[in-house]
């Protein structure tokens, strides 16, 4: 079965849908930085793990620049999301991950960053 390319308007690459199952997680893991998620999104990722909303935030996020990120663990010499399966090489909240991953790799900045894309992302092909 063919896999469908996903495109969208301002960008010079396209996504190839299914390939994340192939490429062990690269967009989760690697140069630590801020995993942004909302306060509804931080309560459906509570409720996804049957905690309460205070006891996931003390356990998986932190305050930065006025929002909230997840934490990160180390990871084969650099970093990965806390929520990063090591076994299965996915996200183990992929049903409620926050918008940032969602959007991945179709964020604003990768408009003018496509080689940082295309080497971040091995889904991404040129157009």
């Amino acid at each position: 079965m063919d896999k469908q390319i996903i495109t969208k308007l301002g960008y010079n690459f396209g996504f190839r849908d299914g390939f994340c199952d192939e490429c062990g997680g690269r967009c989760c893991t690697g140069t630590s930085g801020y995993i942004w998620i909302s306060e509804d999104e931080a309560q459906k990722a509570a409720s996804f793990l049957l905690m309460d909303i205070q006891s996931f935030a003390d356990a998986y996020l932190f305050a930065a620049k006025g929002r909230l990120s997840i934490r990160e663990k180390e990871y084969n010499g650099a970093h990965a999301c806390i929520f990063f399966d090591e076994k299965e090489k996915n996200c183990s909240i992929y049903d409620v991950r926050p918008t940032q991953c969602r959007t991945f790799p179709f964020w604003d900045y990768f408009k003018t960053h496509n080689e940082e894309a295309l080497n971040e992302c091995p889904a991404l092909i040129t157009l």
